[in-house]
C-alpha cells in the first residue's frame, strides 16, 4: 500500500514537473509578452520576467519594446519644380503597446516600412529642390507626422525621421556648379570694389595731406627709394614728382601771358570806320573842334599819279 502511493506521488510529482517545464516562459527586460487564450486576447500583458501560461490553451507572443532603425529605400520622384531627384531617408520607431502591434496589424514593421516609403515620395512632390538640399529639418518634421498618424493606432510610435541623401542628374550638378561659381565671382568682385573705394578714399586722404605739408611727398619719396634700395638692385627706379610738372606748367603760362602783356595792341585802320565811329572816339579822347579832321578815304591820285596840289 506504502509503496503504491509512493509511486503515485512520484508520478503526480513527474506530472507537476512536465506541466511546468511546459507552462514556464521568460520575458526579457527589453520584451513584452502578449497572451492569445483559445485565439482571445487577455489583457493582462506579461511583464519581463518568469511567467506561467496555460499549456495548450495559452499562447504567448513576445513583442520587442527596443527602437527599431529601419532604412527607407530610395524613392525616385519629381520635384514640384519639375527636377527628377532620388531620395533615400531612415525611420526611428518603437512599439509602445505590445497588444495593438499584436491585433490590430499583421506585421508592424512592413506596414511601417510601406508607409515611410509612401510618404517620401509625398513629401518629394510637394517641395522643392531647394528645401530639399538645405531645409531638410522641415521635411523632416513633415515626414514624421505623415507617418506617425496611422502609426498611432498600431501601437507603434515614430521616433524620428532622417532624410540621409538626395542624388541629383549630373545635368543638374553641373548648373548647380556654374550657378555657384557665378555666385562667388560676384561676390569677389564686389569685394574687390569694396576695397578699391576703400583704398581710394584713404589715398585721397593721404593726398589731402602731403598737399597741406609739402615736405610729406618728400619724405615718401625717398621712403621709396628706401624700399627699391633694400631690394639690391643694379638699377634705382626714381619717381618724377606731379608737383614738378604742375610748377613748370604754372611757370609756362605765366610768361605766355606776360609776352601777351608786352604785345602792343594791333592798329585800327581808321579808313574803315563810319563818320559817326569817329566823332565818338574824338569826344571821348577829348580831341579839339579846330583840329583837322582826318579824311576817312585815301586822296585819290591824278592820273600820272602825282598826289594833287595842297
Amino acid at each position: 500500500m506504502v509503496q503504491e502511493l509512493i509511486l503515485a506521488a512520484g508520478a503526480v510529482g513527474s506530472a507537476g514537473v512536465l506541466y511546468v517545464m511546459a507552462a514556464a516562459r521568460v520575458v526579457r527586460q527589453y520584451e513584452r509578452g502578449v497572451v492569445l487564450r483559445l485565439g482571445r486576447l487577455r489583457r493582462e500583458v506579461r511583464q519581463p520576467g518568469f511567467t506561467l501560461i496555460v499549456p495548450v490553451v495559452d499562447h504567448l507572443r513576445k513583442v520587442n519594446m527596443q527602437i527599431v532603425t529601419m532604412p527607407v529605400p530610395a524613392q525616385e520622384g519629381i520635384t514640384r519644380d519639375n527636377v527628377t531627384v532620388c531620395v533615400d531617408a531612415v525611420v526611428y520607431f518603437k512599439v509602445v503597446e505590445a497588444d495593438k502591434a499584436i491585433i490590430n496589424v499583421e506585421d508592424y514593421r512592413f506596414a511601417v516600412s510601406q508607409m515611410a516609403q509612401t510618404s517620401l515620395r509625398s513629401i518629394i512632390g510637394k517641395s522643392d529642390l531647394d528645401d530639399l538640399l538645405s531645409n531638410r529639418e522641415k521635411l523632416n518634421q513633415g515626414l514624421e507626422l505623415m507617418i506617425d498618424s496611422p502609426a498611432v493606432g498600431w501601437g507603434v510610435q515614430i521616433d524620428r525621421v532622417e532624410i540621409k541623401d538626395v542624388s541629383l542628374p549630373e545635368t543638374m550638378k553641373r548648373s548647380m556648379a556654374r550657378q555657384a561659381e557665378a555666385d562667388r565671382e560676384r561676390r569677389a568682385r564686389v569685394i574687390n570694389a569694396d576695397a578699391e573705394l576703400q583704398a581710394s578714399k584713404k589715398l585721397a586722404e593721404a593726398a589731402h595731406q602731403m598737399a597741406n605739408e609739402p615736405a610729406a611727398l618728400q619724405l615718401r619719396l625717398l621712403q621709396t627709394v628706401v624700399a627699391v634700395a633694400a631690394e639690391k638692385n643694379s638699377t634705382l627706379v626714381l619717381p618724377f614728382p606731379v608737383e614738378l610738372l604742375r610748377f613748370l606748367e604754372r611757370s609756362t603760362q605765366q610768361s605766355d601771358a606776360s609776352a601777351a602783356l608786352a604785345e602792343p595792341p594791333h592798329a585800327v585802320p581808321t579808313d574803315l570806320l563810319p563818320e559817326e565811329v569817329m566823332d565818338q572816339i574824338r569826344d571821348q579822347v577829348g580831341a579839339s573842334p579846330t583840329a583837322p579832321p582826318r579824311s576817312l578815304t585815301p586822296a585819290p591820285e591824278s592820273a600820272e599819279g602825282a598826289p594833287p596840289p595842297d
